[in-house]
């Protein structure tokens, strides 16, 4: 029974270890995406007037 208390104790302490870990990558800009909105400038989203997105609702809407 003993041994059910170490493991427990060593995966708490490993999982603390992880998040904290993980806490301060979040906090240093590991996740942070410098790339996307450079390159969002070069894709062009296609812009429909108004009269053309109300064909196009009635259009899926009658399928």
């Amino acid at each position: 029974m003993s041994v059910i208390y170490v493991l427990l104790a060593i995966s708490v302490s490993v999982a603390s270890v992880f998040f904290i870990a993980f806490v301060l990558s979040v906090r240093n800009g590991q996740y942070d995406d410098s790339y996307t909105p450079s390159v969002r400038m070069l894709f062009e989203d296609e812009l429909l007037p108004d009269s053309e997105k109300s064909d196009v609702k009635t259009k899926n809407q009658t399928k």
